[in-house]
């Protein structure tokens, strides 16, 4: 069986789901990868066979997208060029994790593919939405890769589509422990904004981990160095407490080893104030102005406990569903993938 599986490259956690998600699909046969988007730092230690500039928001550093880039950056004729020219009639199957080029081209040739991304559950009647409502946000999120049939992952489960997050094996199989560093991925901010607001609090040490440092630099107790995924998790692991956007894959594996999590939706990033809303109702501390609230970031290091959620590990059998109940009937499913 040949599968397709796309995966969306602006930010780095949709390919830290896909270190999980293709394993699972490599038991049932072959599987192409195709990657769009400029901003992940992460990369996949499998061969990617479509490499595609795709549509990108481009971070900002004052907490937000900068549009201006984004606008700048963005390639409308090459866009086109790429979801003509996408071969998806040739897979028996196309899996999408919020990938615009694969999803559109699908949808143009009438191709059934399936989601599999965060977005789809942000979409849920169920899901908790910010109380300002925001209707570009939330057709950015239904039309940028838009797709029929979804399974959708979220903070909790809330139907049998809607799963409780992947979580990457290396955060299950290690131990965390606690020595006393605070790890922070902030990368729509600054170096010189983190520094700024950091530096209130001389008595916590701060390991950073920057989209726009290429060296590892100290600035009294706080430590900047560029995103890496090995580092990131041996520092995350070993921390006190996570600072973070209010993303989905860091918040989630805070939450499974139960560190305390502090999470700052980007400016004018609707999904992220979606994910803000579930957060909070769950009890986790949120800071709209990473700038200005310090009283509140005061009482998050000093005061504010941990939540611990152990997310089951049930990928395989998402995997495994997706898979006998979308191929087509003539598609042949190797006997070793059967569970």
């Amino acid at each position: 069986m040949k599968i397709l599986y796309a995966i969306q490259g602006t930010g780095n956690g949709h390919m830290a789901r896909a270190y999980e998600v293709i394993p699972e699909l490599l038991k049932y046969g072959q599987v192409d990868i195709a990657v769009s988007g400029t901003q992940c730092d992460i990369q996949l230690p499998w061969p990617i066979k479509y490499r595609l500039y795709g549509l990108s928001f481009i971070f900002g550093k004052n907490g937000g997208i900068d549009f201006k880039k984004t606008i700048k950056g963005a390639r409308p004729l090459k866009l086109m060029k790429e979801i003509f020219s996408m071969p998806v009639q040739k897979y028996d199957i196309v899996l999408n994790d919020f990938e615009p080029v694969v999803a559109w081209a699908c949808n143009l040739k009438r191709i059934q593919a399936i989601g599999l991304s965060h977005q789809s559950a942000v979409l849920h009647p169920k899901a908790p939405r910010p109380t300002k409502k925001d209707r570009l946000g939330e057709n950015i999120l239904r039309y940028y890769a838009p797709l029929k049939k979804s399974f959708g992952f979220h903070f909790k489960a809330m139907d049998k589509r809607n799963s409780t997050p992947v979580i990457r094996k290396e955060i299950r199989l290690t131990k965390p422990e606690n020595k006393g560093h605070y790890t922070v991925y902030l990368p729509s901010y600054s170096d010189q904004n983190i520094i700024k607001v950091l530096s209130q609090f001389p008595l916590i040490e701060w390991q950073v981990f920057s989209k726009h440092n290429k060296e590892r630099v100290q600035y009294k107790n706080i430590y900047i160095e560029p995103v890496n995924k090995d580092r990131f998790t041996t520092s995350f692991v070993n921390c006190s407490g996570i600072l973070c956007n209010a993303s989905f894959e860091t918040p989630a594996e805070a939450l499974y080893m139960g560190k305390k999590l502090c999470a700052i939706p980007m400016k004018g990033q609707y999904e992220q104030q979606c994910n803000a809303a579930f957060l909070e109702d769950m009890g986790v501390t949120v800071i709209q102005d990473f700038e200005k609230d310090l009283d509140r970031l005061n009482e998050w290091i000093y005061f504010e406990q941990a939540l611990c959620i152990k997310y089951p590990n049930n990928i395989s059998d998402i995997v495994e569903n997706i898979i006998y109940n979308h191929i087509p009937q003539t598609t042949n499913v190797p006997e070793m993938a059967i569970n």
